[in-house]
């Protein structure tokens, strides 16, 4: 693949072989603003890659070193997430910068295009498992929305990066789980999350962080139901999820 050299200086040394692929948006007006960010000493912020809408890509850190993207994070029970990591930020306002009319900005098919391909790129030089190819809402749930929900993660695993999981399951969850409640219910919904790889407690109460994590993965695989409410659907695929991390 060709890159643009745009090299940061914001970065060190990794502690962990590389086995995670992390995606984010650059939630800024423009690309050349993000890109002006990452290579800012000041702001101690990088990713290893940038995708500008038009499917240019620009490499800002060197695959072998530990750049700065994925904060303070956690994921099957892992942290230093920057150190164990490949982080791709996706030139997109998201939340921070949407249209005017409030709806967030699409993602052009040249640019995910070049993320599919340079996502294919990573996966052949390191052995990283599906279930460890996340969004950054995903290891920060509490913290961050990004790459959205409008962020065609199917279209990804149509090309074999990271997981979608299918519609049929035979052992349905039969009620709905809010917040508030509490029971076997919750605690089982809460274990599944907890092992495909959200930092979540199994406490046995629909609390604020199964709230915030139930949301995370709704935005992941069931985006156009953001409610943060384990309905049927969500459970169902929570569980689905779990099956297809093989954990």
């Amino acid at each position: 693949m060709q890159f643009d050299p745009s090299p940061s200086p914001n970065f060190n040394e990794r502690k962990f072989p590389v086995d995670m692929l992390v995606l984010h948006y650059t939630g800024m007006a423009s690309g050349a603003a993000a890109r002006d960010r990452m290579c800012d000493p000041k702001t101690e912020v990088s990713a290893h890659y940038m995708v500008w809408e038009d499917g240019r890509i620009s490499q800002l850190v060197s695959e072998d070193k530990r750049a700065w993207h994925a904060g303070v994070s956690t994921w099957q029970g892992d942290d230093d997430l920057n150190s164990r990591s490949i982080g791709i930020e996706i030139v997109n306002g998201g939340h921070d910068v949407p249209l005017p009319d409030g709806t967030l900005p699409p993602y052009p098919d040249a640019q995910i295009a070049a993320v599919i391909t340079l996502c294919q790129n990573v996966l052949s030089r390191h052995a990283i498992p599906a279930s460890r190819i996340v969004a950054h809402s995903d290891i920060a749930p509490a913290r961050k929305s990004d790459p959205g929900e409008h962020f065609p993660w199917e279209r990804l695993a149509d090309s074999g990066i990271g997981i979608w999981p299918a519609t049929a399951m035979d052992d349905e969850p039969a009620t709905a789980l809010r917040p508030g409640e509490s029971g076997k219910a919750v605690s089982r919904l809460q274990e599944d999350l907890k092992a495909i790889g959200y930092g979540l407690s199994a406490t046995g109460t629909y609390d604020d962080p199964t709230l915030l994590t139930v949301r995370a993965f709704q935005r992941r695989w069931r985006p156009g139901h953001l409610s943060g409410v384990a309905d049927v659907r969500t459970q169902h695929l929570v569980r689905r999820v779990r099956e297809l991390s093989g954990r």
